[in-house]
């Protein structure tokens, strides 16, 4: 059996004093080894970053254009849409999916964006660029009418190409797509009429 600092009587204080400095010295070690250790559950610079909120100028998009910028490595569309463009919400309800945007509204859809416009300005739109069913990023099809892969009465948005899921200019997903939520509406709020801060809402 090893010896321990109870089997050490006190008739031997050369071998006390050894074993607890080396005791001591072992907990040092092990200290010394622990601090990197535990230091790295901390996030890194580069991962804050990452996930930090993004600041947005957006006084040079024209109406019926649209921006993409990067947010925690996603697309993030800013869409400026025209007086026509929002029009076509309501004409659409009837065929989409969750109109009202109530299926999962705290996962895709904030408090201040549950409605038609899915906005907190009408004539922007700001969404996360990635379909809802398995992570493609769907295309622009803002041009009405009859189209390859869309319907004849097709008002504009967006097309999943992947798997054909389509979405209205709120990015409202259609009935009977493999969609199966609308588009996410990340956390934003904005800091003046030109500048929109993406990833954080606090006084949205």
């Amino acid at each position: 059996m090893s010896a321990s600092l109870v089997d050490i009587q006190p008739s031997d204080p050369s071998k006390r004093t050894w074993l607890i400095a080396s005791s001591c010295a072992g907990a040092v070690g092990v200290g010394a080894v622990a601090v990197p250790f535990i230091s790295s559950f901390e996030p890194s610079e580069r991962a804050k970053a990452a996930g930090a909120a993004v600041e947005v100028d957006i006084s040079g998009i024209k109406p019926g254009e649209k921006l993409t910028v990067e947010w925690r490595g996603k697309p993030v569309w800013i869409l400026r849409r025209t007086p026509e463009q929002l029009a076509t919400l309501p004409k659409n309800d009837a065929e989409l999916a969750d109109p009202q945007s109530k299926r999962k509204p705290d996962e895709f859809t904030p408090v201040y964006a549950r409605n038609e416009a899915r906005s907190i300005k009408p004539e922007y739109f700001v969404a996360v660029g990635i379909c809802t069913h398995l992570g493609c990023s769907p295309s622009d099809k803002f041009q009405s009418g009859p189209q390859p892969s869309l319907p004849n009465d097709w008002q504009g948005g967006f097309f999943c190409p992947c798997h054909g899921s389509t979405f209205d200019f709120a990015g409202r997903v259609f009935k009977n797509k493999p969609a199966p939520d609308n588009l996410e509406v990340p956390p934003h709020m904005y800091l003046s009429d030109s500048k929109l801060l993406i990833g954080e809402d606090k006084k949205a």
